[in-house]
Formats: structure tokens, C-alpha cells, sequence
């Protein structure tokens, strides 16, 4: 884990909330946004924030528990939905265009050959991983090598002038992997991390809930413990372990991550665990509407931007709250203050 991760220099907060405070409107009057604008401009260590190359990263893999009934989708909406990706038919790309935001679809460990295609990064690690509910889903090897790969986009971004960077995911059955990843890592019971993911009724609830507590089982009796690398190894994605690296790479580069619901949500929750100050340069989009995203949140100590109700992946929420991190800058920078506007203060 060669990252260097350190908490943005305070030294500019008092100057950066006067500004803030200067403004022509009450103390506190707009909010969340005004926490955001110092967030980013201790981020960016100016009191003039800017973005550049503003980037959304889809991480794709297949998970070897969707074929135990995890899902109540088929493995191979991975790879359909891919596809929908590279077409720009899927939500993603409706939002990331209306917004401005450059796409990218990485296929971290899909269980599909989709050729050499633009607008697809081949990062892939192995064919979807083993099915944990009977071993571990990655080696230790492997997890090393998709965080590296991870880290690696991140790097090439910022060596191309990106500063703020989005992230989404596709892979049939990683709600499962999320929520285990969230029970281990918060201590929280696993049905309180359990949700419906794609839309399964009561008993396919019930099913995917005795699936994972099996494979808590298997984890427990083989000496597991809750290390951060050893949970991601043994339950995640490759696209969760390319996401953690990828976080943790941006976050070394000094550049704002936004963070979309529950399964990006257990990729930032782990590289966290793994460097805390990583936080510090989290924006956590929305709420998700999944079981386990609360306890991501409150484990973080984060306040969401958005509540909508919204479950869809993909980085959907990261495109959705980004105008406000826009908006948080354009008012630090442009809005009169009450001197240069000639507006009495209170008295």
C-alpha cells in the first residue's frame, strides 16, 4: 500500500469560511454548500476553486455468489449492461453528458471479451471472481493487482489535469459483496447491511441474507478477521478493490472523489479504514436507498447531499449532485461580498 494520504493543510479555513461569512446573505444561509466550498477549497488550498476535466469512472466485474442466487438478475446483465454504457443508452450517460463529465467504463474482471472498443478500458483481472460463499473471492495477489490497476487511472487523470473524479460501478451481485464488506468493517449486524439490491421480493431477501451469513460462516471457521485487504480480498469485486485503488491514488493527487451510493460507498469505507484522512477529500453524493448505505454513512460520519430515493448505481448520484459542488464554487468565487456590493451588515 505505497499511497501518501494527508489531510488537506487547515491553515486556509479561517480565510476561506470569512469569505464565505462576507457574503451577501445571513451566516449559514446557504447551508450544506457553504461546508462544501471550504471543503474543496482547503482541497485545492485556494480561496478560488476550480474544476478541471471533471471525470466519471465506471468499474465493472462479475462476482462468482451471483450464480448461488445473490441476485435476482442474471450474470450476464454485467455484460449486457456494459454494453448499454458503451452505446450511451444507460442513466449514466444521460446524466454525465447533461452535466459535462467525461465517461469512462473500466472492465475490471467481467465475465465477457468485449474486444477492444472505444471507450472501454481493459483493466480486467480474471473473468468475474470465485464464488465466496465457498472460497475467497480473490488472492491476495489479485486484490494487489486491481487496487494497482485502479490507482494507476487515478494517477494518469491527474497527470492530465483532472482535480475532481466521480465513481460508479456495474456488477450483478454486488450489493452482496458491499454488504459484507460494510458488516465487517462497522461491526454492524449483517441485516442491518442486507438489502434488495436489484429488486428481490421477500423470500429472495431471505435467501441472499442466509447466502452471506453462510459465507461469514466459512470466513469465520477459516481464521478471518475484519483487516480491511483481508475483507476485500475475501468478499468484494474486482471492481470495488479497483475503485479502492483508484480512491486512494485521487486522494494522494490532492483531488476531490465523489462518492455515489452503497457499493462505491464500500470501496471509500475501506480505503478509509486503510488511510483515514482519505475522507477529507470525499463529497458523499447522495443517500442510497439500500439497507446498508446508512450505516456506511454513519460509520463515516458523512451527510449526503441528495436524498431521492435513488438505488440505481452506476454513479448516478455522483452525476447528479456534482452541479451543487459547481455551485459551491461559483459562489465562493462570484458572489458580492458585503463590502464590494455597498450592503450594510447586520448591525
Amino acid at each position: 500500500m505505497n499511497f501518501l494520504i494527508t489531510k488537506p493543510d487547515d491553515g486556509l479555513r479561517f480565510a476561506l469560511q470569512n469569505r464565505v461569512d462576507r457574503k451577501t446573505k445571513p451566516l449559514g444561509a446557504l447551508g450544506q454548500l457553504e461546508k462544501l466550498a471550504v471543503q474543496i477549497g482547503l482541497i485545492q488550498q485556494t480561496l478560488a476553486p476550480e474544476f478541471n476535466q471533471p471525470h466519471l469512472l465506471v468499474f465493472a466485474g462479475d462476482h462468482g455468489a451471483a450464480k448461488a442466487g445473490v441476485s435476482a438478475y442474471p450474470q450476464e446483465v454485467t455484460w449486457q449492461m456494459v454494453e448499454n454504457f458503451l452505446s450511451g443508452g444507460a442513466a449514466i450517460n444521460v446524466f454525465a453528458r447533461q452535466n459535462e463529465m467525461h465517461l469512462a467504463i473500466i472492465d475490471a474482471g467481467v465475465a465477457h471479451d468485449f474486444g477492444k472498443r472505444t471507450g472501454l478500458i481493459n483493466a480486467k483481472i480474471a473473468p468475474g471472481t470465485a464464488n465466496y460463499i465457498e472460497e475467497p473471492a480473490m488472492t491476495a495477489a489479485q486484490c494487489a493487482q486491481a487496487i494497482e490497476r485502479g490507482a494507476e487511472l487515478s494517477r494518469n487523470l491527474s497527470l492530465n489535469g483532472c482535480n475532481v473524479v466521480g465513481f460508479g460501478e456495474m456488477g450483478i451481485g454486488n450489493t452482496a459483496s458491499a454488504a459484507l464488506i460494510t458488516h465487517c468493517l462497522t461491526g454492524l449486524p449483517l441485516a442491518d447491511c442486507v438489502g434488495r439490491g436489484t429488486g428481490l421480493d421477500d423470500a429472495g431477501l431471505a435467501r441472499k441474507q442466509a447466502l452471506l451469513e453462510q459465507a461469514l460462516r466459512r470466513y469465520r471457521a477459516a481464521g478471518g478477521n475484519d483487516e480491511p485487504l483481508n475483507v476485500l480480498a475475501e468478499f468484494g469485486g474486482f471492481e470495488i478493490a479497483m475503485m479502492v485503488g483508484a480512491m486512494l491514488a485521487a486522494a494522494e493527487a490532492k483531488m476531490v472523489l465523489l462518492i455515489d451510493g452503497f457499493i462505491v460507498g464500500s470501496a471509500a469505507l475501506t480505503a478509509t479504514r486503510l488511510f483515514p484522512a482519505l475522507a477529507d477529500y470525499c463529497v458523499f453524493c447522495h443517500r442510497s436507498a439500500e439497507a446498508g448505505h446508512a450505516a456506511q454513512l454513519q460509520a463515516l460520519g458523512a451527510k449526503p447531499l441528495l436524498d431521492l430515493g435513488m438505488r440505481l448505481g452506476e454513479g448516478t448520484g455522483a452525476a447528479l449532485a456534482y452541479p451543487l459542488l459547481e455551485a459551491a464554487i461559483a459562489f465562493l468565487k462570484d458572489m458580492a461580498s458585503f463590502e464590494s456590493a455597498g450592503v450594510a451588515d447586520k448591525s
